[in-house]
């Protein structure tokens, strides 16, 4: 009878957490003040409240919504919470900040509500490669609530993991 080939990953008690598995779906929107401001620049109240005004909000619905002004101008925080006042009914969430800012908040409100308990005393593999944006935030934020629980974290696939937390 010749040499049976075992599987030894596919028998440990091995965890593999794909963060992938977590990306919500829902558009990703950048939304850029600067031609909102005058000559990209200067916010003047009276004209910027009609911006606001005559803007389509319900074109962000079920969106996740990054707020921005790619000049460097100076935006008073009331701006962008008064457009937050208008972008909330239709958002699933909103930011200040780029693409990874969003992902990271949308992560990181994912990852507070994962009960870590499944992962009490086992060995976790964090899964590396992905092919939807997770943030590298995502990654710290999941390593630093898994490590109470768990008795070790590894990060990369079951083959070539890098050793990250071992508990004594």
């Amino acid at each position: 009878m010749p040499d049976e080939i075992i599987n030894k990953v596919a028998q440990s008690k091995l965890v593999t957490f794909d963060l992938e598995d977590y990306y919500p779906k829902g558009e990703r929107i950048v939304l850029d003040i600067k031609d909102w401001l005058f000559e990209g620049f200067i916010l003047k109240e009276k004209e910027f409240r009609d911006y606001i005004k005559a803007h389509n909000w319900e074109q962000y619905k079920g969106a996740y919504v990054a707020l921005t002004c790619s000049t460097d101008a100076i935006i008073p925080g009331w701006a962008y919470m008064l457009i937050t006042t208008k972008l909330q009914p239709f958002t699933v969430r909103t930011v200040l900040g780029n693409l990874e800012d969003l992902e990271t908040s949308i992560y990181q409100s994912i990852i507070e509500n994962i009960p870590v308990s499944d992962f009490k005393d086992k060995p976790v593999i964090i899964k590396g490669c992905s092919n939807k944006p997770v943030p590298p935030n995502a990654y710290l934020i999941l390593t630093a609530k898994l490590l109470p629980v768990v008795k070790s974290v590894m990060y990369g696939e079951a083959c070539s993991s890098v050793p990250l937390y071992k508990r004594k």
